[in-house]
């Protein structure tokens, strides 16, 4: 019971990788941040400001768009949460996953790595991928 990506921003059908870009690079609709957030982490008001600033949020929640840059981060965050969901088939077990401090990431959370680069993002999913696979802690 996988989702894509564009499902779980609840974005226009993904036909190509190439339209993703194409939505990414034109912004993703706000509502992409909202959803993302709430199916990664439903009860932490501060989450969404790791992406967009709260005055940024006020500014824009009338049904704005994200820029180029925050849509790519919303994009990538859904590719990780639904890794997360694949390897642990339980949304509230790949959460706590995603939140809690991990060995193979000094200690960080991988959300807070796949917030921060790509190549953390990356860095994360293929430990969920190895995780998959059985062979990562």
């Amino acid at each position: 019971m996988s989702m894509s990506v564009a499902e779980m921003l609840g974005i226009e059908a993904v036909v190509s990788p190439m339209s993703l870009i194409r939505q990414i690079e034109k912004g993703l609709p706000i509502s992409a941040l909202e959803r993302i957030s709430e199916q990664m982490a439903p009860n932490d008001l501060a989450f969404r400001s790791q992406i967009i600033p709260r005055a940024t949020w006020t500014r824009r929640k009338k049904g704005d768009y994200l820029s180029p840059s925050e849509s790519e981060i919303v994009a990538r965050l859904a590719q990780v949460w639904g890794r997360a969901v694949e390897v642990y088939q339980d949304p509230d077990v790949a959460r706590r996953f995603l939140h809690q401090p991990h060995p193979l990431l000094e200690g960080r959370s991988p959300i807070d790595v796949a917030v921060a680069t790509s190549a953390g993002a990356n860095l994360v999913e293929s430990i969920l991928g190895r995780l998959l696979y059985g062979s990562a802690p």
